[in-house]
């Protein structure tokens, strides 16, 4: 056992492990242990039971507001553990201080911490805050929303039901970013060569309406990543990356980033894959794993989202990741997350079909991704016979572009 980002030892009761409650109580829970040492190896306290009395005296008088914490004793080992739970109340402060864990160190937030905390307290959003400008025009969103949901007008009854505009404190952070016009960090888009140091295309695309900005990526991605290939008397349109997967992986990090930070969400696009880096790691109260899993949606600017998916960008918020994997669904390249404390990457493969044939892309085409199809609806569809079509369907099962469920005559197959 070692200390960790979650759990601290404390050979003796001093002062110092009140940070440690800060911290804990600030950003998760977690553990300190009274009565072994750093390495973790045993060396009891003389009176467990006083220990616990002193370590409830000195929380109440100093950290404040109070915590949520319980302690224990292991009488065989004379040691006692201090549970600390997650607070609803940030920021916990210790002396006027607020501190966080930095893996196994307790150290003092910043300025811009200490702020998220304080909002975090008040249960305010970053994207609920004024704008830092009130003169804001609505052109891009106007079209969208006549596009997508049918609306004549953006009004401010309109803006008031989206969450963006309130009689009191005017538009928000949200207004600003989807405004025309906006003063927050973009999209940052380099287009690489045989290696880092060949830059084919730089484009920052910023201080425009976040939509633009989605859009503007995505046909930047478009000239790079998708080409026409022609199959007989057809011509085909053929991605190298799936689009449905960078797009979805532009407006989750549009969503989910932070936007208090002067940073910007970083494409790179390189001959194998593209790279999409957005600032600010995971939000509180989601897992790594719950991340991935795509179980539980926990949305760091929920007002956006909620735009994003009236405006049929997104489908189901939360499910980003979910909807990548399914773009790559069959393919023999995955994508890949990394998550990190204050950032997250989506690395997207190339998976264009250059080492199939015609005939196999021609089949390909014909399938979907949602609707498994028989034998007898393929080749009904393609211009040669059901024996060239099995020939073709096993070639490409065997290479994990077509998946096949059911046995005889209920077998199906789908991309």
């Amino acid at each position: 056992m070692r200390e960790s980002k979650t759990l601290e030892f404390k050979s003796r009761i001093s002062n110092t492990f009140l940070k440690t409650i800060s911290a804990f109580a600030n950003y998760g829970g977690g553990s300190v242990i009274f009565g072994v040492n750093d390495d973790g190896t045993v060396c009891g306290l003389n009176n467990p039971e006083q220990a616990c009395l002193d370590i409830e005296n000195k929380i109440n008088d100093t950290i404040h507001p109070q915590p949520t914490y319980a302690l224990s004793v292991q009488p065989n080992e004379r040691t006692v553990t201090l549970s600390v739970e997650p607070g609803i109340s940030p920021p916990y402060l210790y002396k006027g201080k607020a501190y966080c864990r930095n893996d196994s160190a307790t150290i003092e937030v910043d300025a811009l911490e200490l702020t998220r905390l304080i909002l975090k307290g008040r249960h305010v959003h970053f994207e609920q805050l004024p704008a830092n400008r009130q003169d804001l025009t609505f052109d891009v969103l106007q079209m969208a929303a006549v596009r997508e949901i049918g609306i004549a007008e953006i009004n401010q009854d309109i803006l008031k039901t989206l969450n963006l505009y309130s009689d009191t404190e005017g538009y928000n952070h949200a207004a600003e970013l989807l405004a025309d016009v906006n003063g927050f960090p973009g999209i940052d888009i380099a287009r690489f060569g045989e290696s880092i140091s060949i830059i084919l295309k730089r484009e920052m695309i910023e201080n425009r309406s976040i939509l633009t900005e989605l859009d503007e990526t995505v046909k930047i991605f478009r000239d790079f990543y998708r080409y026409e290939a022609i199959q007989g008397m057809e011509r085909k349109v053929v991605e190298r990356i799936p689009e449905e997967a960078f797009r979805e992986t532009i407006a989750n990090a549009l969503i989910h980033r932070t936007w208090d930070v002067d940073a910007q969400i970083c494409v790179m696009m390189y001959d194998d894959r593209i790279e999409v880096t957005s600032p600010g790691g995971l939000p509180s109260g989601i897992s790594e794993k719950a991340y991935l899993n795509g179980s539980v949606s926990v949305l760091r600017n929920p007002i956006i989202g909620n735009v994003f998916y009236r405006l049929h960008i997104v489908e189901i918020l939360g499910t980003g990741v979910l909807r990548i994997k399914e773009a790559y669904r069959g393919r023999d390249k995955k994508p890949a997350f990394e998550i990190f404390e204050n950032s997250i990457k989506v690395t997207l493969p190339i998976v264009d079909r250059q080492d199939l044939t015609d005939d196999e892309l021609m089949l390909l085409g014909v399938l979907s991704h949602h609707l498994p199809k028989s034998i007898g609806e393929i080749t009904d569809a393609l211009p040669f016979g059901r024996s060239k079509t099995t020939k073709l369907l096993k070639g490409l099962a065997s290479k994990h572009y077509v998946t096949i469920s059911g046995r005889g005559r209920g077998t199906k197959y789908a991309k």
